[in-house]
């Protein structure tokens, strides 16, 4: 069985505030904050203003290292939100988190408007499930100086599962990131502010996703750290049967997977219990 990898501070200084986050020496947990009415995992549950605040504070108190905001719902079939709406949702949420709770925020967005106002108001870094090839996005971010991460998905969201195909999933997934990398290295963005995600479930099978998690030590070897999306994924019900909410013993199986082929932060909604598989894996490998 492969060692889980920690995550590593990258060479060089970083003034932003986030280098201390993964720079942690251990995998790191982002939890999730859906503020969308169509979420596929928890159903529009904080779609509310107060509801969005009361669950940051609760993935703030189990343990979360980032807590990432989403106002665009990216699940099979979804249409993306107006500008107005995104703004509307997204906004007013990270605007009061970052005066409220000790924990960096990340902004889940494609739209250059959404990264310069959620940062305006307090985010620390930049999600975007199109790898900044929205336009004006690439620029925005630069213009941040805050760290993004780079998702890889094929397709949009409206058609991303109408039978995906790849000749090679793994080498074409790495590669994609690795331009994009490169595009932002490119752009003026510094590479210790890089993440990378292989995106999971976006336009993807279930033989990909395994193939894609099985090697993932060929996106771990880019040389910039690795955040990977699992928990309550289709491929998740796929593989055991289990509904939505049924789904967390699964996810927690996935995650130790994923963190012991290198896997650098999990994006998760149960914060409190993958910190506990991970106490678990951790106070193993010190034993060892």
């Amino acid at each position: 069985m492969l060692s889980p990898v920690r995550a590593r501070a990258v060479a060089g200084p970083s003034p932003h505030p986030l280098s201390r986050t993964f720079a942690a020496g251990r995998p790191l947990v982002c939890g999730v904050l859906n503020v969308t009415p169509d979420s596929f995992s928890d159903g529009g549950r904080f779609a509310s203003f107060d509801r969005a605040v009361e669950h940051g504070h609760v993935l703030a108190a189990e343990g979360a290292d980032l807590i990432d905001v989403g106002g665009e719902s990216t699940r099979p079939g979804a249409r993306p939100p107006t500008l107005l709406e995104e703004l509307d949702r997204v906004v007013p949420v990270v605007e009061a988190l970052a005066r409220q709770v000790p924990v960096p925020l990340s902004v889940d967005t494609s739209r250059p408007e959404v990264m310069r106002a959620a940062v305006a108001v307090g985010a620390s870094m930049v999600n975007d499930v199109r790898a900044l090839r929205s336009p004006g996005a690439l620029a925005a971010a630069a213009e941040l100086g805050v760290p993004v991460c780079l998702m890889h998905m094929q397709r949009s969201p409206e058609a991303m599962q109408e039978d995906p195909r790849y000749r090679d999933v793994v080498v074409e997934v790495r590669t994609f990131l690795a331009e994009r990398v490169r595009a932002c290295l490119d752009a003026g963005i510094r590479q210790e502010h890089l993440v990378v995600d292989p995106g999971f479930g976006f336009g993807k099978t279930l033989a990909h996703n395994l193939a894609l998690l099985a090697s993932l030590d060929a996106v771990t070897g880019l040389g910039v750290p690795v955040m990977v999306g699992l928990s309550r994924k289709s491929m998740i019900g796929q593989l055991t049967g289990r509904a939505v909410g049924d789904r967390l013993p699964g996810s927690l199986a996935a995650a130790v997977v994923a963190v012991q082929r290198g896997a650098t932060l999990l994006r998760v909604h149960d914060v409190a219990a993958t910190r506990d598989v991970l106490a678990v894996l951790d106070a193993v490998d010190g034993a060892g």
